[in-house]
């Protein structure tokens, strides 16, 4: 389509002119003519920017939580309530109760037994806010065969006999579970269009065959319209996707703080994916966690594009080796709007000065890229740039003001590539691909308060408008 935008802001110059053609842009100017042009927009003096870009979800565990019981605050506080969710929870085909955001405040260690009080008619399964961890019920537990299976994340009593505890295990028990298609994303699609979201990287890891072919059929066919870049494709794929809409990253490897692997065998992993052609993405949560994995790479050896994902905790004196190593770090500041009131008072006091570092990473010149850990955090990237400029906690307690970024760091570390998440953001230049945001204003005053409504209209390489 030939499509031009008028009177928009671009890179700080107003009343400029950006023509889209085949997909591209194909001009940037004042007064360009319409030539032909098939629509015309005025942008009113609005921003137009590149499209953002989400460096870290997960798409289709985001999907499945939509359709979830909510197991924590806000939803759900108290013991009762959370029976009373459960209890008129519709459970999918099967009779199956999916339970998402649990958390210890609302009814403690839940295992087994624990939960067969609260609802024991019907099989439950609750995943913990962290993503880490799956409480079965009874009903549930044996219809997994939970008892007699042998995965490691199986946490089991002193006798032996699985808790109903699973931890790192999401793609192990989707075997145990009825069968199920993969969650359809075309909701989700338009949710991130309207948030002006053009690229995402989902980072599930260990993608079996089925989650791949359903994530390559969901962009190849436009039901996601976003670029996705892929964590989690299996080292041994080396077939190129069927569709130039995704595209193989960093192989993703968890250094759970469940049970951290044998060090020989993380230099391993490490090495060999290095091998294969591909950096890795290294889930560290912990310090123990991001101390492990640099030691390992010290040994392994790195390649470019290796990243750390999360690092909710990096000490001071990590900073420098993280730099020397030419790692990103891949963090989500939203979850200190989202759970900082409970950071605050569960997170040593020693350890607040680490906990999702920002401007000491940019300041020392490591990369650094934001992202929402959908569905375990926000989904909307204005809220994530909300909260890395302010670090505000729900009652507006602040979170370590130091590691504050200024609103226009805050949005460059959503508009760097997917394939260098830690590089340079992206400018609206001619014979970029037409993925672009046209916001309601300038966009200094759209940073002043950044918030999702200030998005008017989303492209994907120069298609119509999927927002207004």
């Amino acid at each position: 389509m030939n499509i031009v935008v008028r009177d928009a802001e671009i890179d700080g110059r107003p009343g400029l002119d950006l023509r889209v053609r085949a997909g591209f842009v194909d001009e940037i100017g004042p007064s360009l003519r319409l030539d032909g042009a098939e629509e015309v927009i005025d942008a009113r003096g609005g921003a137009l920017i590149p499209g953002l870009h989400d460096h870290h979800l997960h798409l289709h565990a985001t999907a499945a939580d939509a359709a979830s019981v909510r197991c924590g605050p806000p939803s759900v506080r108290d013991r009762a309530s959370l029976a009373a969710a459960l209890e008129a929870a519709p459970g999918d085909a099967h009779g199956w109760v999916r339970g998402v955001g649990y958390i210890e405040t609302v009814a403690g260690d839940l295992d087994a037994a624990a939960l067969d009080v609260l609802h024991a008619r019907r099989p439950v399964r609750i995943q913990h806010r962290s993503g880490a961890l799956w409480v079965l019920n009874s009903a549930a537990a044996a219809a997994a065969g939970i008892d007699r299976a042998t995965h490691a994340g199986i946490e089991r009593d002193d006798a032996g006999r699985a808790t109903g505890r699973i931890w790192r295990a999401d793609t192990w028990l989707r075997t145990r579970l009825p069968p199920a298609d993969p969650p359809d994303l075309r909701a989700l699609g338009t949710t991130m269009a309207r948030y002006g979201i053009t690229a995402v990287t989902d980072a599930t890891p260990d993608l079996d065959a089925r989650a791949y072919t359903a994530l390559v059929a969901a962009a190849a066919d436009g039901v996601v319209p976003q670029r996705v870049r892929l964590l989690g494709v299996p080292l041994e794929h080396t077939a190129a996707p069927a569709t130039p809409r995704i595209a193989v990253g960093p192989y993703k490897i968890v250094v759970a703080d469940s049970g951290f692997p044998d060090f020989d065998d993380l230099v391993a992993r490490f090495a060999h994916a290095h091998d294969r052609g591909r950096a890795v993405a290294v889930h560290c949560v912990s310090r123990e966690a991001l101390l492990l994995t640099l030691a390992a790479l010290d040994v392994a050896g790195g390649r470019p594009g290796d990243r750390i994902e999360h690092g909710a905790l990096i000490p001071a004196d990590t900073i420098a080796t993280l730099r020397r190593r030419g790692l990103t770090v891949v963090t989500q500041p939203g979850f200190l709007a989202d759970r900082g009131d409970h950071y605050r008072d569960q997170v040593a006091p020693d350890d607040l000065p680490d906990l999702y570092r920002c401007r000491s990473l940019t300041d020392a010149g490591v990369g650094l890229a934001l992202s929402s850990d959908a569905p375990y955090g926000p989904l909307d990237p204005w809220a994530v740039i909300a909260a890395a400029i302010g670090r505000e906690t729900a009652t507006g307690e602040i979170v370590n003001e130091a590691e504050r970024l200024t609103p226009t760091d805050a949005l460059a570390r959503y508009l760097a590539p997917t394939g260098n998440p830690g590089g340079p953001p992206r400018r609206l230049g001619l014979g970029a691909p037409a993925d672009l945001v046209l916001l309601h204003e300038p966009l200094h005053r759209i940073l002043r308060a950044p918030n999702a409504d200030a998005v008017r209209r989303t492209f994907f390489g120069g298609d119509p408008p999927a927002t207004t």
